[in-house]
Order: structure tokens, then sequence, then C-alpha cells
């Protein structure tokens, strides 16, 4: 029993003196860190990081099974890595660098979640709207570009465009993309159950195996479905044919059905994560054609 006592009372000397600072700085570095993570998921450099980890999970086993030569290379690389990452991330660096310079003290404390409430639900309604308003506008040969966000945040795409906030509806989205009208060039961004944008320029893809018919319009498609987790239905202006463009796949000439199942599919994917994110935290016990 003695000793028991002679050991937890060096344990406790051993432990060092905790001042109010030192609560301060815990608590800031936990803020930022949280708001870092928070921010860089809603960023299409979140999979770039997921790739990150899994090159760390590699370091500690190489670390915990002596593995010599992958962790000279680690070593020798490290560097190297820092200015990548650097270079690979400065567009979301720089525009999260500059939006705290363009909010105020007391807003700047929340500027990383960028306003971004994707609670809403992706309804049914949402739904019926995108299938009927799609083909109407490929029955009458009206080319069409719609990006659904999911994840990783639009903003960048947004702010290129025309702001819109509205409730979606078959009637606007005809309206928007008629020709001869001023929101009908550029593609549209939905957010939930809202069009927030139209006009919005797009990346375009550089694929080399995507088929050399193909226009602008599909190759914008498929360029914001490589850099984003974004869902993008494209109606082409020759044909009247309708394709979707998702992880930078291509599917063309689809129907109502196939785009209602694919729809419905991401509408469980944002139920699933609204209901992931309101969970309480508990203590543990196709092909291109």
């Amino acid at each position: 029993m003695e000793s028991l006592k002679e050991l937890f009372s060096k344990l406790w000397m051993r432990i060092p003196a905790i001042h109010l600072t030192d609560v301060l700085e815990i608590i800031i570095i936990a803020f930022i860190v949280y708001h870092v993570i928070k921010w860089v998921r809603t960023t299409r450099a979140w999979m770039p990081v997921k790739g990150l980890m899994i090159l760390l999970v590699f370091w500690l086993l190489a670390s915990l099974l002596e593995m010599d030569v992958i962790l000279w290379i680690f070593y020798n690389t490290i560097g190297v890595g820092i200015t990548a990452i650097i270079i690979v991330f400065q567009p979301e660096i720089r525009r999260a660098l500059e939006q705290l310079g363009q909010q105020s003290f007391t807003s700047s404390l929340r500027f990383f979640s960028e306003g971004k409430e994707k609670e809403e639900r992706f309804s049914e309604r949402t739904i019926e709207e995108l299938v009927k308003g799609t083909f109407l506008l490929a029955r009458h040969k009206i080319g069409a570009l719609i990006v659904i966000e999911q994840e990783v945040s639009l903003s960048e795409y947004e702010e290129t465009g025309i702001a819109i906030d509205s409730l979606i509806s078959n009637q606007l989205l005809i309206n928007i993309f008629e020709h001869n009208t001023p929101l009908h060039d550029g593609a549209v961004i939905i957010r939930g159950n809202r069009i927030v944008a139209a006009t919005c320029y797009l990346p375009v893809s550089k694929n080399m195996r995507l088929s050399k018919e193909l226009g602008t319009r599909h190759r914008a498609g498929v360029g914001i479905s490589e850099v984003t987790d974004s869902f993008t239905i494209i109606v082409s202006e020759q044909t009247g044919k309708v394709s979707i463009a998702r992880n930078g796949t291509l599917i063309s000439n689809i129907d109502g059905d196939y785009l209602r199942m694919k729809l419905q599919e991401i509408q469980k994917d944002k139920t699933k994560s609204s209901a992931e994110k309101k969970k309480p935290l508990r203590k543990k016990g196709g092909p291109h054609k």
C-alpha cells in the first residue's frame, strides 16, 4: 500500500502545473483545428487530405515495424511534400484568407462554415421537378447544365454566376435555359431544394478519353464532377439526349426512370449524412458510353 502511495505521489509530482494561459491555448488550438477540419471537408481539398491520412497510417506502420527504407523515403520527401501541399491547396488557402479578411471580427470566428447550411432535405418534390424539367428541356432540344451540390462546397463556382435563391420548379428551369434569355448561358447550381445561382462557369474536363463529339457543355459537366463530388445533369442542344456526370464519369442517353433513381440515391445519401451529423456523440464502451 505504501509503495502505491509513493508511486502516485511521484507521478503527481511529475505532472506540470497548469495555468490559465495553458487552458486558453488548448481551447484556441482545439477551436482552430476543429474549424479547419470542418472547412476542409466542404472543399475539394478533402479528397487529397484523405490520401495524406492514408500515407500517415503507412508511416505509423513503418515506424512500428522498423522499416528503415520506407522511413528514409518519408523523411527525405517531407520537405517536398509540404511544398506540394501548399501548391495543390493554394486556391483554397487563398480563398480562406480572403474570406477571413473580408469578415468582421465576430463573423470571422465562424467564417470556415461559409454559411453552408446543408441540412435542408433534398425532397421528393425536388426530384420530380428536376426530372420533369430536364425532359421538357430535352423534348424541345434546349441545352441545359444543372449541377447539384453535395458535401463539397460549390461557392467558388456559384460566385461566377448570378444569385437566384429560389425553390426548384420545372417552369423556372425552362425559363432559365430558354434561348435568348439573360440566364441561359452557363450552369445552374442547386443546393438542397433551391436553385442558388445561374450562368455559372465550370472547369472543363481535360480527359482525353472523352468522345471528340462532346461539346463544351458536356466537358464542363464532367469537369465539375472531377474536382468535386457534385452530381451534374446535362441536356444536349443538338440531340436532346440527357446525360449525367459523377466522379468524372459520363453516362449518356438516360431516361426519366434512371435519372429519378440516381436522384433518389442522392436523397438517401443526404438524409443519411444529415442524420449522422445530428446523432449525439457517445462514448465508445456506370462507364462512359
